[in-house]
């Protein structure tokens, strides 16, 4: 075969993967922005009209698009991401999300499979792996090519959700060579830095895992350093580097969309949710919460219901 027909080849058989993703996703979310499925880690979503920046969290996870293009924003960088490039994030990131490519008659369509640094690290050690030249990378998010190697494992997973019997024993067996395939990929070196215990980026995962736990505590710097065993300046520099935010500002963004949950989810009023995420000051809180969201707690969680109400579920924030 000569290798202009090689490569055609391989742009079909690239193309044909993407068209069946997009047709699983389509076909399970009509009607819905975001729909979980049987498989726990493994998300879709749709979008069917193009949308400014919306605040939302990335999980540590890999985000593929199979139809339409989609752009984070954290800090001031930019990632777009589309059928040729996908988008990996290695730590909880607050960020904001738009759709770029998207319309009614061809929908943005995609998932997110959350990843586990666990297993990252468990095949790090099995395939001796080299680990990573210690240096301070300028976020935990990244850009990575989509191969078949990748998108074979994907279609398999897909698969799986007709064949719900089967789930339990065979998805974890995927997952964990989705895992091993972006440890081959061109984002690798991003996720050994987090996976390797001892190094920077690891520390800082450290760091995000605690103040998950104690996000309603004030945060002492100090004490969060010698948690993870770096010095206060360190620790600053780098969390700063890795997720655009000081711990301060995580920590507040951590609390308000907490206290949205509370109010969308619960049913607890704007006074309430302050209290139980840590602030003491209501009137504080609804001016942080306003500019962050763009409109104050009432406000805002009636628009989000009733967006909940018009698209039939309810109203989530993805990458």
């Amino acid at each position: 075969m000569l290798s202009g027909d090689r490569t055609e080849s391989r742009a079909d058989a690239h193309g044909a993967l993407q068209n069946q993703l997009a047709e699983t996703i389509e076909k399970r979310t009509a009607g819905e922005d975001d729909r979980g499925t049987a498989i726990a880690n493994l998300t879709f979503f749709r979008r069917e009209k193009q949308a400014g920046p919306t605040p939302c969290l990335i999980e540590p996870s890999i985000v593929f698009v199979a139809q339409g293009a989609k752009q984070l924003l954290i800090g001031e960088q930019a990632y777009t991401y589309d059928t040729e490039r996908f988008l990996i994030a290695s730590l909880d990131l607050p960020g904001s999300s738009q759709v770029l490519e998207g319309s009614p008659e061809k929908p943005c369509l995609g998932l997110a499979l959350r990843l586990d640094l666990r297993v990252i690290s468990e095949l790090v050690a099995h395939v001796r792996l080299p680990a990573p030249r210690e240096r301070v990378c300028d976020s935990s998010a990244a850009l990575g090519t989509i191969t078949p190697a990748l998108m074979v494992p994907f279609a398999r997973l897909l698969a799986l959700l007709d064949q719900p019997d089967e789930i339990e024993v065979l998805a974890p067996l995927i997952e964990r060579e989705i895992h091993f395939r972006l440890l081959k990929s061109d984002v690798a070196g991003r996720l050994l830095q987090i996976a390797s215990v001892g190094s920077q980026g690891h520390r800082i995962a450290r760091a995000i895992d605690w103040m998950k736990v104690n996000y309603a505590r004030q945060l002492s710097i100090e004490e969060l350093a010698n948690y993870v065993q770096m010095s206060a300046s360190s620790l600053h520099h780098h969390f700063r580097q890795l997720t655009a935010m000081s711990p301060l500002q995580y920590q507040k963004w951590m609390r308000l969309n907490e206290a949205r949950r509370l109010m969308l989810n619960e049913n607890q009023d704007a006074a309430a949710a302050a209290f139980n995420v840590g602030y003491e000051s209501p009137s504080q809180f609804s001016r942080e919460y306003s500019r962050l969201f763009g409109a104050p707690p009432k406000r805002d969680i009636g628009t989000l219901r009733e967006r909940a109400g018009s698209a039939g579920g309810r109203v989530t924030a993805n990458a």
